[in-house]
Formats: structure tokens, C-alpha cells, sequence
């Protein structure tokens, strides 16, 4: 990619070959006529798709802000994600491609994962599972996950996949919210070169909510585990049994129908149950990712969310099988048993996308370029990320080093809620280090202040977004209140959606996310993004990862408190912690020196990867941290 310098403001461009190809060769246009008439853009992305029946009407306002897509459609996303594949040369294409941590690993085209799952929907089916009921699924990342969610899919359940990791607070929690009578989950899997002990979590949260009648294990680590009669099942046992029919027919479902529930916890109150549908959530992520990341039929994608969170449930599983890709599914830990191990994969397995974290792009730049450097990395095309802001340091040397300098990052801002990406570049424009570009196509989105003005180009304010989009949450489970509360109250009388998060705009358009409201720290009446300090921590040799948080200061409000991981090589001291503040000061400005510089050997964050600078916060004040269950450490 050629580059101008321009500090902050420097543009990467893409190359010829990468315009040459794209699904979309030029954005203004398009995103003019998306915008113009936003129901015509999203009923052709529709017709791309299978249906049943087509739908009535495009989109349903009768009930703001409980809107509806496709009302009057019949469609399954399992029919459009496995069923009109199996009528093409995708029938035999590869799927899922698998690497457990320990190194086993296994494949499965679109005919087999079709065998797998209708299998697994007969075995459901057997157990009473119903069309409309919630199961839970609570797995490591193996690909029994992906068919017991397309299972689910396939007869009209709705599944909640709870992230493995959770703890028994958690899962019971979501189970009891849910209500849940089927849990599907396994004895184990593998993380940094052990085994979890998942059969025991689920096993106790089993105790806590007294609604599931049938438990399904899946045999992963060889754990010994109990088995209750009449409850638990092993998966293998359950699949080996002959069945009058293989095949398993694939439901028909409302447009409007749920698909699943996936629970977010945010920063406070207890976890929100957020209810998606068949025919919105399909046109929207098949639509998203076909044009942000290029999809081509010969791709090989990793996605390296797990399926636990929505970066999974949209681009990991849904999303890839629409679009007929194959998908990279790695079980284990980025590190493990050394920092080159998914270098190591993109070499073995031919992958053309990486789509990942900052937080797992810093990790792995702790160790340095040499690692990267020992691998054939030349088959990847596109580079993206996901979850947070990601610093132009950590942006730079995901580009030079892994994508050589020739693959564009798509990073993505999205949410839970909205399903799929909302802001992001297309591999044809022009990039920055750090921002995530511009709106996707259908979306109008706004910086305002808390009055619903447009702030100032360049100033931050509140993230929201004027239009509805099909692949937006509907509701919260058992909840609708606290869906309109949470979302849509603040401004009401305007019909906008308040995404919670701060960002600004730059003279070129260009979105920048500063971070959650939660997280912009006022000092004598400035504001600062947590993710503006941190960048600039970062972009210090010496740090690998850092947090910066307010602190409340009778004189100005707030005092900057930051937190910070070092680099190989470099050692704590009382200078360095100078030097780091001097550099901040010398980035941004005196009146973002931190006043106090701590550091640690790791970060409270949640199994997603975001920083939990609320937990950090109540422990630099001596406060309770509140529920820290969703945290990795």
C-alpha cells in the first residue's frame, strides 16, 4: 500500500490489484444511493439471499423503536447459510477448517457439516426441543459449537451461546434469564496448555437454576465427569444412534422469528439479553461482510473471535457460510506454546483474511516482528479489527509486519446490538491509522452532544445513528423497557440510536471512536479519550499495553491515572514512569499528563479482550469492583 506522510493524518493507500478485484470499486456513490432510498438498498441485498416467500415490506416504523425487516418473508438462516449450497460445486468446498490447541485437527466440507447438523437437529428433536424454545450452548471453540448453533438454527430454536470462559455465575444467570430446559456444553477444552474444566462449571450452575432438564456433553479433553441419569447425555453417544432419517428438514421461519439471544453485560447492571432474527441478521451480515472484506469464493477466512461473542456469531459462523467461504477455527490461545502460532497457521492453511483484536495484535507485538518474520505470510489479502480503538502504533506494525505492507485493515466499529459492522472502510479506500473510516452503506451516523447538536468537526461527542439497519436487535429479553431506556430514550423525539460510545469526525470525514462515555475523562474541563492516552502510552518503545482512566481531583475534576504493561527488554522504575509521562505530555499535551503511572503484569479485561477500566478504577479509589465475573484474570 502506498503511503502519504502526514502524521496523524497520513493516508495508506490500497493497490491497484486491490481495486482491480474488489466486490466494490468505488464507496461515495453507492453509499449516496444507500442513503437516498436505504429501503430499495437493503430489499436488492435481500434478493440476493433465499427465500421461502419473499416478504411484504421491506421495513415496518409502525412500532419505533421496535422496528421489523422483511415482514410478511419466510426464510431460515440455515437454509441460506448450508441448504442452497448443497445445489452447487460449494457442496464439496471445505467449510471448516479446525486446529484444536494441542494440534490435532479436522475439516469438514459443506456436504459434511450439512451431515453433521441435520444429525445433531434429529438428536435435539428427540431430546423435545420445540421451534420458538432458548438452548443454551456453553462450549470451547470446537467445531461441535458452530453445528449445535446451526442446529438449533435448522429447527427453529433459539440458541444463547454463553462464552466458555464464563464463570458459574454467569451461565447459571443465563440459563435462569433465558429459561433454558436443554444445555449443551462439553467436558473441557484447552487454553495455553491446559484443560477447563466446563462439564464442572455447567455442572454447578445446573444446581442454581432448576430449569434444565437435559444436559449434552461433547467428549473434548477426556475429563472424567458426572453424568446424572435422565440428564446428561454424551453427544457422541447421542449422535452414533440410527435414526429412521438422516436428513433433518429445515424449518421455515418468520423473517421476525428470533435466531438467538446473546447476553451483554456492558459496564453496569445485569446482563442484557439481546434478541436477533432470521431475516434482517442474514441480510446484514452476509451484506457487510461480502463488501468490507472482499469475500471471493477461493478465500480461506479467520475470523479469530470465538463464537461466544457476536464478532463469532456474525463472522465466524453466519456470516462465512452465507457468502460460501471457508473458515479458520482455532481452539486455543494466540501464544501457545509460542508467540508465532497463528503466524504458524496462516502459513499451514493458506489463510487470505485476518480478522482480530487489538488487544491480541498488542499481545503479540510485545514479542517483536521476529516471530512473524519467520513465516510465508504472502497468502493473506486483507487484514481486520475488532472490539476496541486500536492505537496507530499497533495499527502500523499489524500492517508492515504481518500484512507486509500490501494488505489493508478494515477496522470495524460495531456493537452487540447492531448485529454486524456499522462503521468501516472498504478495501478500495484510502486508510488511517486508527480510525475505522466511514459509515457502512445504509447507515447515517452522527456526533452529537448531549442537546442532539452536531458538535464541531474535530470535537468528540456522542455516537449515534439516525436510521434503522436490518441486523439491530430487536428487544431485550423479557425487557423492551430497558431496551427503549438504554437505547433510544436520550433522543427520542429525533428517532436516534445512542451506541454509548464517543467519537469524533476529522475534515476528511473520517470517523475516529475516542471510547465508551463511560471512559472519556474530563480534566479541568477538557475531554480526553481514555484510548487517546493510551495510544500514546503505546506509542512508547518501552509499553506493550496500557489503561488510562479519571480519577476525581477537587481541582480539576479529574486526574489522569494510567496502568501499564511493559515490553520484553524493558524493566519498572520510577524514571521510566517519568519519561512515560513526559511522553504522553510531549503527544498530546500538558494537560494529558498522567498524574499517576502504575505497572502491572496484566490488565483486567473481559473474555472479548476490552479493558475493564471501570474494575481498575474502583481499585485505584479502594472501592468494590462490582461483578468482575465476565473478566479473563
Amino acid at each position: 500500500m502506498k503511503q502519504e506522510h502526514n502524521e496523524e493524518d497520513q493516508f495508506y493507500y490500497p493497490s491497484k490489484e486491490i481495486v482491480r478485484h474488489a466486490n466494490v470499486k468505488e464507496y461515495e456513490a453507492l453509499y449516496r444511493k444507500s442513503i437516498e432510498d436505504r429501503e430499495g438498498f437493503w430489499a436488492e441485498e435481500a434478493k440476493k439471499l433465499s427465500w421461502y416467500k419473499k416478504w411484504d415490506k421491506v421495513l415496518d416504523d409502525s412500532e419505533k423503536p421496535f422496528y421489523k425487516w422483511f415482514t410478511g418473508g419466510k426464510i431460515n438462516i440455515v437454509h441460506n447459510a448450508i441448504d442452497r449450497h448443497l445445489k452447487s460445486a460449494t457442496r464439496n468446498k471445505i467449510a471448516i477448517i479446525w486446529e484444536g490447541e494441542p494440534g490435532d485437527h479436522r475439516t469438514f466440507s459443506y456436504f459434511a457439516l450439512n451431515r453433521e447438523v441435520s444429525k445433531f437437529a434429529n438428536v435435539l428433536k428427540s431430546m423435545g426441543a420445540k421451534k420458538g424454545e432458548v438452548i443454551t450452548i456453553y462450549m470451547p471453540q470446537i467445531p461441535e459449537i458452530v453445528i449445535a448453533m446451526l442446529a438449533c438454527a435448522r429447527i427453529g430454536a433459539v440458541h444463547s451461546v454463553v462464552y466458555g470462559g464464563f464463570s458459574v455465575e454467569s451461565l447459571a444467570e443465563r440459563i435462569h434469564d433465558s429459561q433454558s430446559r436443554i444445555l449443551i456444553t462439553a467436558d473441557g477444552g484447552y487454553r495455553r496448555g491446559k484443560a477447563t474444566h466446563l462439564k464442572e462449571i455447567a455442572d454447578e450452575a445446573m444446581k442454581r437454576s432448576a430449569t434444565v432438564e437435559v444436559c449434552i456433553t461433547v467428549k473434548r479433553t477426556g475429563e472424567a465427569c458426572y453424568m446424572e441419569n435422565d440428564r446428561d447425555f454424551w453427544y457422541h453417544d447421542l449422535m452414533a444412534i440410527p435414526l429412521e432419517c438422516r436428513d433433518c428438514t429445515t424449518e421455515v421461519m418468520d423473517a421476525e422469528d428470533p435466531l438467538f439471544i446473546l447476553y451483554t453485560s456492558g459496564t453496569t447492571g445485569k446482563p442484557k439479553g439481546l434478541v436477533h432474527t432470521h431475516g434482517g441478521y442474514s441480510v446484514y451480515t452476509a451484506a457487510t461482510m461480502k463488501y468490507v472484506f472482499d469475500i471471493k469464493p477461493e478465500d480461506r477466512w479467520w475470523c479469530a473471535a470465538d463464537p461466544g461473542w457476536v464478532t463469532g456469531h456474525s463472522y465466524l459462523v453466519y456470516g462465512p457460510l452465507i457468502n460460501g467461504a471457508t473458515i479458520m477455527m482455532y481452539e486455543g490461545a494466540p501464544n501457545h506454546p509460542f508467540p508465532n502460532r497463528w503466524w504458524q497457521m496462516i502459513e499451514k492453511y493458506g489463510i487470505n483474511i485476518l480478522y482480530t483484536s487489538p488487544t491480541a495484535i498488542r499481545g503479540l507485538m510485545r514479542f517483536g516482528p521476529s516471530w512473524a518474520h519467520r513465516h510465508d505470510l504472502s497468502s493473506l489479502r486483507l487484514l481486520g479489527s475488532v472490539g476496541e480503538p486500536i492505537n496507530p502504533e499497533a495499527w502500523k506494525w499489524y500492517h508492515e509486519v504481518i500484512g507486509r505492507g500490501k494488505c489493508p485493515i478494515m477496522d470495524t466499529w460495531w456493537q452487540t446490538e447492531t448485529g454486524g459492522f456499522m462503521i468501516s472502510p472498504l478495501p478500495v479506500m484510502p486508510l488511517k491509522p486508527g480510525s475505522c473510516a466511514k459509515p457502512f452503506f445504509g447507515n447515517e451516523i452522527g456526533i452529537v452532544d448531549d442537546h442532539g447538536n452536531d458538535t464541531k468537526q474535530g470535537d468528540e461527542g456522542n455516537l449515534v445513528i439516525k436510521n434503522p439497519w436490518p441486523g439491530m436487535a430487536r428487544t431485550i429479553l423479557h425487557d423492551p423497557k430497558r431496551y427503549v431506556e438504554k437505547y433510544w430514550e436520550k433522543y427520542q423525539d429525533k428517532g436516534w440510536y445512542l451506541a454509548g460510545d464517543s467519537a469524533r469526525i476529522d475534515e476528511d470525514g473520517y470517523y475516529w471512536i475516542i471510547g465508551r462515555i463511560d471512559d472519556v475523562i474530563k480534566v479541568s474541563g477538557y475531554r480526553l479519550g481514555s484510548a487517546e492516552i493510551e495510544s500514546a502510552l503505546v506509542s512508547h518503545p518501552a509499553v506493550a499495553e496500557a489503561a488510562a482512566i479519571g480519577l476525581p481531583d477537587d481541582l480539576r475534576g479529574n486526574v489522569i491515572h494510567t496502568t501499564v504493561i511493559l515490553r520484553e527488554g524493558f524493566a519498572a522504575s520510577e524514571k521510566l514512569a517519568e519519561e512515560l509521562k513526559n511522553h504522553v505530555e510531549h503527544e498530546i499535551g500538558p494537560i494529558a499528563r498522567p498524574a499517576h503511572l502504575l505497572f502491572t503484569d496484566a490488565l483486567p479485561k473481559t473474555r472479548s479482550g476490552k479493558i475493564m477500566r471501570r474494575v481498575i478504577k474502583a481499585r485505584a479509589q479502594g472501592l468494590d469492583a462490582g461483578d468482575i465475573t465476565t473478566l479473563e484474570e
